[in-house]
């Protein structure tokens, strides 16, 4: 399916963006660089604006969600937006109680462990997804609107917004065990002591975040990342037998989405390319090469490894995102500075990069700090 001719990548030049050109695997003679919570609790406007708001009731707020997503792009100038969600907005949206307590994270009211409550769970249609997300949705065109009218930072009519969702397996992990896990072994035991209820839940998550993914799209990202915050608890072969199917179907929401670039004046024909997809995952280093199987234009990695050593377990032609240690941002300037470069060095072994950190911004950093490193960034060669 061709995203219609009002779509960012096709009116507003996002195509041309160094964040997609990079996601495509071109080299921008500028490497472009955005950070994983990059909107929220580091920034002082995002905590003045969020005063007496629930998390998840934010996350549902058009106007606060666009405007969240907003703020580091404005402040630290950086080459994508990442809209304003969180893992569980999808089980939100299409009636999991589900609430988020500070401090600890998701919660549930109790957890959906047990065949019967799995199957409970799971009659609920996901279908419900394309009409109940609507306020995301809507969010999502507001902010396109307002990248429109900030303009990109390397001279296109806007900078891209990318499109964010949690993957089956993480999705999962929150349900069975009822809210925040240290090892998720409640997860990775269902998937052995009960593989139809496992297969039945994870089918499930798939199409929620896949079509919670779509919509993103549908609404104006110009790429989408599937984040596995859990998936680093798992073996490689408990990965590709009890995950790696459902995270492919994920993206199967996103993966038919085309867009066309145009005929360039050197005489290139116009071409139509999927929209490009980027997986994450945090302690992933084993999981690489079957995260990138799943079918994705990029994979982010974290900071537990160099991004030559990954692309030398990907087998090389892997666009690569990352993957700054964020403890790093806590370093005095010249330590940061060598941090940041021996980063780009590393991220020359990959057809493209694209700079981030290698997990998250944790909320006690200063902001001025990401704003020098996005500089950095940018001033490179």
């Amino acid at each position: 399916m061709t995203l219609a001719q009002t779509h960012p990548l096709h009116a507003h030049g996002t195509h041309s963006s160094r964040l997609i050109r990079a996601l495509r695997g071109e080299r921008p003679e500028t490497t472009p660089v955005w950070f994983m919570r990059q909107a929220g609790r580091s920034l002082p406007e995002y905590r003045a604006l969020r005063v007496g708001t629930k998390m998840l009731d934010s996350c549902f707020d058009p106007a606060m969600a666009s405007e969240i997503t907003m703020q580091p792009v404005r402040r630290h100038k950086t080459d994508a937006g990442i809209f304003f969600s969180d893992i569980v907005v999808p089980l939100k949206a299409v009636g999991v109680d589900v609430r988020i307590e500070p401090g600890r994270g998701p919660v549930f009211n109790a957890p959906f462990a047990a065949a019967a409550d799995i199957a409970k769970l799971t009659a609920i249609d996901p279908a419900i997804m394309d009409e109940l997300g609507e306020p995301i949705w809507e969010g999502v065109r507001r902010t396109v609107a307002m990248l429109l009218e900030h303009g990109g930072s390397d001279g296109v009519a806007a900078t891209p917004l990318i499109g964010f969702a949690g993957a089956p397996f993480t999705l999962a992990a929150y349900l069975v065990e009822g809210g925040p896990s240290k090892d998720h072994l409640g997860a990775r035991a269902l998937m052995h002591t009960d593989p139809a209820a496992w297969e039945a839940l994870m089918t499930w998550t798939a199409e929620v975040t896949g079509r919670f993914l779509r919509g993103q799209v549908l609404a104006g990202a110009s790429a989408a990342q599937l984040f596995d915050s859990w998936a680093g608890s798992l073996s490689a072969r408990d990965y590709e037998t009890h995950v790696m199917p459902a995270s492919r179907q994920a993206l199967t929401h996103v993966r038919d989405l085309t867009y066309v670039i145009p005929a360039d004046s050197d005489g290139t024909p116009a071409t139509e390319r999927a929209v490009p997809t980027i997986h994450f995952g945090v302690g992933t280093g084993e999981l690489l090469p079957l995260m990138h199987d799943i079918g994705v234009d990029a994979i982010g990695v974290d900071y537990r490894i160099t991004l030559d050593e990954a692309e030398r377990r990907l087998g090389g032609g892997v666009v690569l995102q990352g993957n700054l240690d964020p403890a790093m941002l806590a370093a005095p300037p010249a330590v940061l500075e060598a941090a940041v470069a021996d980063v780009l060095q590393s991220g020359k072994s990959a057809p493209a990069h694209i700079f981030n950190l290698g997990h998250g911004v944790p909320p006690g950093t200063d902001p001025a700090v990401l704003t020098r490193i996005v500089e950095l960034v940018h001033a490179a060669q």
